[in-house]
């Protein structure tokens, strides 16, 4: 490859500085639109829009449609197929060690030890009646439309909500459809028990209210479906009564922490990457990073 005279002499820049410049570039825009409203000079700029936007670059368009269309494609081989390549119609065993502080009993060496013990977990949720469904992805403009008609269905509208859904073979395909934007699976009882008490919110009469109290419940669903206290409603969800689709549709998504922070994601370039899909009875030790 030849190179012409005239850029023979230019000095040759690293591609780790024009990254680096081109970060602070878009750093630079997203501050003065923010301030356009407080400094007059910024105002009379061209270049500044609106408060809060910013002008996008020409590849962040070309990657976003890109995207869509990626998943547009695999949205039709799943709905084709039926499920996922890595799917499986049969349950996954899996085993992993575990480290448990037990008392010692010995009188020359009191206090507790450490304890390490190989336990199995099935990895998937198939033969599950119930799982919890957490939306863990928020970039609405790569998303296709068919796939977002699923999380409006499921209830799903924003990043970071998770709702109880009956795992049935309608529920499944659509799962599957949507996968790398949930992550799903059967929670323990202990866990359902932990998200009523600290993160439950109840609709009465189209209002959001926070189910703090047990007479909420016994007015709401006690004449109809005998639901009177919080054990009720967490024995309704974990053995999938009569009355599971009217409790999920009751409590409101349940609001969960974002497992990756905005520094981390932004500043450390820390993404979900592939932590997505069925996790099976993994999905307890996920839930307790976003409670």
């Amino acid at each position: 490859m030849t190179i012409a005279k005239e850029y023979k002499d230019l000095p040759l820049v690293p591609e780790t500085v024009l990254k680096r410049r081109h970060d602070l570039d878009d750093i630079r825009r997203r501050h003065q639109a923010e301030n356009a409203d407080k400094d007059p000079q910024l105002r009379n700029k061209r270049t500044v829009v609106k408060k809060g936007r910013y002008v996008k670059k020409p590849e962040t368009y070309l990657a976003e449609a890109k995207s869509r269309r990626n998943e547009e494609a695999r949205y039709r081989r799943v709905k084709k197929k039926g499920m996922m390549k890595r799917a499986s119609n049969k349950p996954i065993i899996k085993s992993k060690e575990i480290t448990l502080n037990v008392d010692n009993d010995n009188d020359d060496n009191q206090g507790k030890i450490e304890d390490t013990r190989v336990v199995q977990y099935q990895a998937n949720s198939v033969g599950a009646p119930y799982v919890f469904v957490i939306r863990i992805r928020e970039d609405a403009g790569k998303i296709p439309q068919n796939i977002y008609n699923i999380l409006l269905r499921f209830r799903l509208s924003e990043p970071n909500t998770g709702v109880f859904l009956q795992y049935d073979a309608v529920t499944r395909k659509h799962l599957h459809m949507i996968e790398p934007w949930v992550v799903y699976g059967k929670p323990s009882e202990g866990i359902v028990k932990d998200l009523i008490e600290r993160k439950s919110y109840g609709f009465v009469q189209g209002t959001k209210v926070p189910l703090s109290d047990n007479t909420i419940l016994e007015r709401e669903l006690g004449a109809e479906h005998g639901i009177i206290c919080m054990e009720d409603l967490v024995h309704e969800l974990t053995n999938v009564g009569k009355a599971f689709d009217v409790v999920s549709r009751f409590l409101v998504p349940f609001p969960l922490s974002a497992s990756r922070s905005k520094f981390e994601k932004e500043k450390l370039q820390l993404k979900q990457g592939k932590d997505y899909g069925d996790k099976g009875e993994e999905i307890d030790e996920y839930i307790k990073q976003m409670l």
